[in-house]
């Protein structure tokens, strides 16, 4: 093996294709629900206990930080469901070619940008 290889550790550098981009995100949207479903389970818990505590949900869920805490999970959602969709139709064997995938992955964003603003017009 060379020892005098080229190695480019600058990340500003790399240009990565849109696919992985959006493989990247569609991993990070994953952790992001798993964190927000704690948030959604918290509040549920505290809207069953009494009828207090749902009137303490809903002044909580009126504040404009839940309110974008609430988008921002749906938001997850919305790009993991819709990148989940793109790699099971992979899974089937459509858009396996390299401008297939280029082609979904610039559908994913195009439907999931969709989908996160109708969910901020709904929350809001």
């Amino acid at each position: 093996m060379k020892k005098n290889r080229p190695v480019n550790l600058d990340i500003s550098t790399i240009k990565l294709p849109i696919t992985a981009y959006v493989s990247i995100l569609h991993r990070i949207s994953g952790i992001f629900l798993f964190a927000g479903v704690a948030f959604l389970l918290w509040m549920l818990d505290i809207s069953l206990r009494s009828a207090e505590g749902f009137e303490q949900v809903k002044a909580i869920g009126a504040s404009p930080l839940c309110q974008f805490i609430l988008w921002a999970v749906l938001a997850g959602l919305a790009y993991h469901l819709v990148a989940g969709i793109r790699h099971l139709i992979m899974d089937l064997g459509v858009g396996e070619t390299l401008k297939g995938g280029q082609l979904g992955a610039k559908l994913v964003v195009v439907i999931a940008t969709v989908l996160i603003i109708l969910a901020g017009v709904w929350v809001w």
